[in-house]
């Protein structure tokens, strides 16, 4: 190896591809998912890089990545090196092409009746990575990259199809129905502790049953439909939920003669990041719209 040699600082191809991954998809957690690594793991390669050549190639500007002048200057060197590395037919594997599909979803919608049903869409598409992330739903934090989103809500939107629609009725321990008063009609409910939570509203119900309370304001309020349903088995108070959700190991006992009533459908739609995403394979499983939700009518004073 001669003078000039010694003086070469070559990266290592990791280095190279991560940097190139980042700035292209503008964040290191994108460049992650396509390396198939962490995103600290594509930082550090990339600070090594910076390291390496004694100069800066990428800012932060709020959530996304920037390159600087040397930046953009090395990455089309970069790029031209790379597309003649991966030219090479040795370099090319022969494995087949797997495309990854990132769903979010509620944590009680996605461990009751999306993860049971996975196995309909994993048979048939094998070539395809599901990756099953957790919504925090009613919470103003930023939703992750996915490529659909799970929601409950009122459906219609653009972009949306109901994949059930939810028929709720008040329930809760058999201990706590036990304690309060015979249970004949929706006002006997006045003197039981509602439970509350954003994702089932107690108003629409108490509309479709004929009362004008106000929405319940005591008590804890639990921002998950499982929880809920602990506190609604453990004897905290009255929830609302379809017969479909349970609680772990128990199911809460209808309360009185409560019959369900139509409430809020589950819908899929394409996250923001989703707009620019690569075609995405095939059906949804359980993507059947079902019946909307009709108008409630009543028996013995309940809405049904």
């Amino acid at each position: 190896m001669g003078p000039a040699s010694r003086d070469l600082r070559l990266p290592s191809i990791d280095g190279l591809r991560a940097f190139e991954a980042a700035a292209r998809l503008g964040t290191f957690e994108r460049a992650a998912d396509e390396l198939a690594i962490t995103a600290s793991a594509v930082s550090k390669r990339v600070a090594t890089l910076e390291e390496l050549l004694g100069t800066g190639l990428l800012v932060r500007t709020g959530k996304t990545l920037a390159l600087t002048a040397s930046g953009k200057e090395y990455l089309a060197q970069v790029r031209a090196a790379l597309g003649l590395l991966a030219a090479m037919p040795l370099h090319q594997r022969r494995a087949q092409h797997r495309e990854r599909l990132r769903v979010t979803a509620p944590p009680t919608f996605a461990r009751q009746i999306l993860v049971p049903q996975l196995e309909h869409y994993t048979r048939p598409h094998p070539h395809v990575e599901l990756e099953l992330l957790l919504s925090i739903p009613y919470l103003d934090t930023a939703a992750p990259d996915c490529d659909v989103e799970i929601r409950a809500g009122e459906g219609g939107l653009p972009g949306t199809r109901v994949l059930l629609d939810d028929r709720v009725l008040p329930v809760a321990a058999p201990n706590l129905i036990e304690r309060l008063k015979p249970l004949r009609t929706p006002a006997d409910l006045a003197g039981a502790p509602l439970l509350r939570t954003p994702l089932e509203p107690w108003t629409p119900w108490l509309r479709a049953a004929g009362l004008d309370w106000p929405e319940p304001d005591a008590g804890p309020r639990l921002v998950d439909l499982g929880l809920t349903l602990e506190a609604a088995v453990s004897g905290q108070g009255v929830a609302l939920a379809g017969p479909r959700w349970r609680a772990t190991g128990s199911t809460p006992a209808p309360c009185g003669r409560c019959s369900a009533s139509p409430r809020r459908p589950h819908t899929p739609t394409r996250c923001a990041a989703a707009t620019t995403a690569r075609r995405r394979p095939h059906s949804w499983p359980g993507s059947t719209t079902c019946a909307r939700a009709r108008v409630p009518t009543r028996r013995n004073g309940f809405p049904v």
